[in-house]
């Protein structure tokens, strides 16, 4: 790990004997440019020095005078680029909203230690890390502009995803979810938090939305015509469905591909609440369900209105985010929580969608649950269209060898 003697370390931490201890670990892992301060303010010097400005600081939530909450906040301040790791005492709650914070906060963490520090966990955290972000110019960071996304949809460089979506009960791939990609001709493939938001303030969206749903749907009748029968997730935010005109299009769209729409499902982000005016949104997707389209709210429990929402407006998928499904067999509170979303969309006759499922141990959560579809990494990343047909070979033929579909409880 030559790179790692390289890479300036701050410990922040009150307790003396800490700093000790977590200097000589970073030691052992080939971390050599350290250096360690037991309060905030001496901590801060060293930032406001372009010599001693660490690359990562591992930081004390609990300390006197300046906790580590406060600090963060003057590292907002400061416009720190480095990394962050938490090291406390303090319970799983505690750090999981400070972890919240800091992201909210937009400063890059690698995640968290429970004190007494485990050097295996500690050795995790660091192993997966690359200094590749050290750089503020450095090409990941690049901005780009509403001239560039104009660009990008007059030239067709959105490209579809597709993340499949399958049964828990038996393994069968439902359907699958569509997920565009910027494929740039310089930077490679961009990721869509990188420019929606972009297309969003700047009056791009329904350019954009049209593209990929154009594809989707074509995609889904070719996908039709060879006997794949799959359901094809979309999703549309509420500035979409400002317009009469979107409902005409979809099912114009339908008609063309010789899909039944039964088979396309209209994903709508919870967390986007209606304006004021409510009556076109209501109506267009009134209208779609009338039509047999299958109507799915997408990360659910994110939002201020959830119930609003499933009160109002006839959804019949509910997606429990993957932030309440990723390790919610070891997690109280992301476990009641999951719980409840489960129970509640069951309740009411929904298909319930599990999305962010990483590992095995997720997986059995659902089937112990009976969850009824499963989507995430664990299951498959998004695949070009090309490559799906082989993928489902692969997966189930991993489903018969591997015992998925076995009543082994979660973790």
């Amino acid at each position: 790990m030559d790179s790692a003697s390289h890479i300036k370390i701050l410990i922040l931490d009150d307790d003396t004997f800490m700093l000790k201890l977590l200097s000589r670990m970073l030691v052992k892992l080939g971390y050599t440019a350290i250096a360690t301060c037991d309060n905030g303010s001496d901590a801060l010097k060293k930032l406001d020095h372009v010599d001693t400005c660490p690359d990562l600081i591992l930081l004390d939530l609990n300390m006197p005078d300046m906790d580590g909450i406060e600090f963060v906040r003057y590292l907002v301040d400061r416009q720190y680029h480095g990394k962050l790791v938490l090291v406390s005492g303090e319970d799983e709650r505690m750090l999981k909203t400070a972890e919240r914070l800091v992201h909210a906060h937009q400063i890059p963490m690698l995640g968290y230690v429970h004190k007494p520090v485990d050097p295996e966990k500690l050795a995790e955290i660091l192993r997966g890390w690359t200094v590749d972000a050290l750089n503020p110019l450095s090409p990941s960071r690049k901005i780009y502009s509403a001239d560039d996304i104009k660009s990008a949809i007059a030239h067709q460089e959105l490209v579809n995803y597709y993340q499949p979506k399958v049964s828990v009960e038996n393994g069968d791939v439902i359907g699958v979810e569509t997920l565009v990609r910027w494929h740039h001709p310089q930077d490679g493939v961009i990721m869509p938090d990188r420019f929606i938001h972009i297309a969003e303030d700047n009056n791009l969206i329904d350019d954009l939305t049209r593209l990929v749903l154009t594809q989707a749907i074509v995609q889904a009748g070719k996908w039709h015509q060879s006997g794949l029968t799959l359901r094809v997730s979309i999703n549309v935010t509420m500035d979409n469905l400002a317009s009469l005109n979107f409902q005409d299009m979809v099912v114009n769209l339908v008609n063309e591909n010789n899909l039944p729409p039964q088979k396309i499902v209209i994903e709508i982000t919870e967390s986007q609440v209606m304006g004021p005016d409510a009556r076109i949104p209501l109506e267009i997707l009134t209208r779609l369900r009338l039509k047999r389209f299958h109507l799915s709210i997408d990360d659910f429990g994110t939002g201020h209105s959830s119930l609003a929402q499933l009160r109002d407006i006839p959804f019949n998928e509910l997606k429990i985010d993957q932030g309440f499904v990723h390790r919610a067999w070891s997690d109280d509170t992301l476990r009641a929580i999951y719980d409840a979303s489960l129970a509640m969309g069951k309740q009411l006759g929904m298909d319930i969608v599990a999305e962010g499922v990483e590992d095995r141990d997720d997986w059995a959560l659902l089937r112990q649950t009976e969850c009824d579809m499963a989507q995430g990494n664990f299951i498959s990343e998004p695949l070009l269209a090309d490559d799906l047909p082989r993928w489902m070979d692969e997966w189930q033929n991993r489903v018969r060898s591997t015992g998925l579909l076995d009543n082994s409880p979660a973790s």
